[in-house]
């Protein structure tokens, strides 16, 4: 389903993770790539504009990083980016350019693009979030099913088996969710979307819509002047 696709759902030019995206077709399939290529990505970044911190974990100068932010390994902090007091980064993550997490924000296994923002109170694994996305306070991806079984994306054309076990949320560029709402496992959304506040989703959610609830979801238009 094209909908579904990276070219669709995200802009490669504002992410340092860009070549981790080539060769594959859903966003998805680079989950289980994020550990073994962000020491790669890592050992190719500029010494004048990051610093290596620990294993396998670099930062860039100019990001601001809390003093009690927990950074596990591997990950990379990008220019500008934020990470606020008590954040917790438990590895296999890369925060982008500008990006923002948050007060006892969690992230694992994620690729954060530039500009993204999940800045009060969210947990945020095996995802990735496109350009200028941005989390509500409290909004969490759920990233594995109660019964342990493997994920599967609902679409209209029916479902994609995805063979992970650990499967969170792809959020395309500009997507914004409303406080407190839980992504379920297997969620994507598309670019330039809305979800409401206190949501439950458990879908593909397309792209240019507003989300009010599970059958309920209207098309977004341009206000006119």
């Amino acid at each position: 389903m094209k909908e579904l696709t990276v070219s669709e759902l995200y802009s490669l030019d504002e992410t340092l993770a860009k070549d981790i995206f080539e060769d594959v077709t859903y966003p998805w399939e680079v989950l289980p790539k994020i550990g073994e290529f962000i020491p790669k990505l890592g050992d190719t970044l500029s010494e004048e504009e990051y610093e290596k911190r620990g294993e396998n974990i670099w930062i860039a100068k100019s990001a601001k990083v809390a003093p009690t932010a927990c950074i596990h390994g591997p990950a990379i902090i990008g220019k500008d980016a934020e990470v606020r007091h008590c954040a917790f980064i438990r590895g296999n993550a890369i925060v982008g350019e500008g990006a923002v997490v948050g007060n006892s924000t969690e992230l694992k296994n994620v690729i954060l693009f530039n500009k993204v923002q999940v800045p009060h109170y969210n947990y945020v694994g095996d995802s990735v979030l496109g350009y200028k996305a941005h989390m509500g306070a409290g909004s969490i991806t759920s990233n594995v099913k109660s019964d342990k079984t493997l994920v599967t994306v609902k679409t209209p054309d029916g479902p994609i088996e995805t063979g992970l076990k650990k499967f969170g949320a792809m959020l395309g560029d500009n997507v914004e969710v409303g406080c407190g709402s839980v992504l379920n496992p297997g969620t994507v959304v598309g670019a330039h979307t809305n979800i409401y506040p206190l949501s439950m989703v458990r879908e593909f959610v397309p792209a240019n819509s507003i989300y009010k609830k599970r059958g309920e979801v209207a098309e977004k238009y341009e206000s006119e002047n």
